[in-house]
């Protein structure tokens, strides 16, 4: 049986974390969509399109995966794709809570998708978007917990100390 998944979030920007799900994802299903929510009340640093470029840059090797932008629910956007699964991230006991009330909503709006959890490597366990660009705005060293490639993006969006 041949299993189609998707990946949302922002990726504002995508980190390591990320990165990990998106290629160990890509070995569970046969095509994973890294689905880009354009959500502009999160003011985002970077644009979607921006963001799109980023994610075909660091998954460009894995050629069961695609990159895709959406509005609306995440439901819906998984319908049209033919996703029967969502795949989600947890880093820590936080994460869980809301993302266990998300899915059971998920589940509620479209029960022939199913959500599947997958923990990042201990490595990143700690790492959010929205902390990275503060430890980096600050001239905190990321490395490691970036792409390089988003790692060059961000240098040229913001100034640090």
């Amino acid at each position: 049986m041949s299993v189609n998944a998707l990946y949302p979030g922002t990726f504002d920007p995508p980190t390591n974390g990320h990165i990990d799900l998106i290629q160990r994802g890509s070995k569970l299903f046969e095509h994973l969509t890294v689905g880009i929510l354009r959500n502009p009340v999160k003011n985002p640093l970077f644009s979607v399109e921006e963001r799109v470029e980023m994610l075909h840059e660091a998954t460009d090797s894995l050629g069961n995966v695609s990159v895709a932008t959406f509005d609306g629910l995440m439901v819906q956007f998984a319908r049209e794709l033919g996703a029967a699964a969502v795949l989600r991230g947890i880093r820590a006991i936080s994460d869980y809570e809301y993302e266990f009330q998300m899915a059971l909503m998920n589940r509620r709006l479209a029960p022939e998708i199913e959500t599947v959890f997958l923990q990042p490597a201990g490595r990143y366990s700690f790492v959010s978007s929205r902390m990275l660009k503060e430890v980096f705005s600050f001239g905190g060293d990321i490395s490691g917990l970036i792409p390089p490639n988003v790692l060059k993006r961000l240098r040229g969006r913001i100034n640090t100390p």
